[in-house]
């Protein structure tokens, strides 16, 4: 990609967001991510302070560069699960979130404890 607008284009289509969805998650109205597209307009610190939030390589959009890895403290399986994670849905997106949340309560049980729901004061399994 040559350009900002059009490394911003790949971005979105990344997100797989409509110019409208992805300049709201911007903070924008859809003009405006239109013109920054087209090159006629530079959006501000807080624009892009959105999309990243929202996921999307700000560095890229801007330099041309990807962030490393290593600098994002991400291994390559957890990349991939990033990756996939920004090609789904907002719905899918939510529940994955919702699942994500209860895991660590979970996984936080000691193995100790959760087996003495499954044995008897006597020592054998119920």
């Amino acid at each position: 990609m040559e350009n900002f607008g059009e490394r911003l284009i790949e971005e979105r289509r990344k997100s797989a967001l409509s110019q409208s969805d992805f300049a709201t998650m911007g903070g924008v109205r859809a003009n405006a991510q239109a013109n920054y597209e087209m090159g006629k307009r530079k959006p501000k610190l807080d624009y892009l302070a959105a999309i990243a939030k929202g996921g999307v390589d700000v560095l890229y959009v801007v330099t041309g560069t990807h962030v490393p890895m290593s600098s994002a403290g991400l291994n390559v399986r957890e990349v991939e699960v990033i990756q996939d994670y920004r090609k789904l849905n907002d719905g899918d997106q939510r529940a994955v979130e919702r699942i994500s949340a209860s895991l660590p309560k979970h996984s936080q049980v000691p193995a100790k404890a959760a087996l003495s729901h499954h044995v008897s004061e006597s020592g054998s399994l119920i």
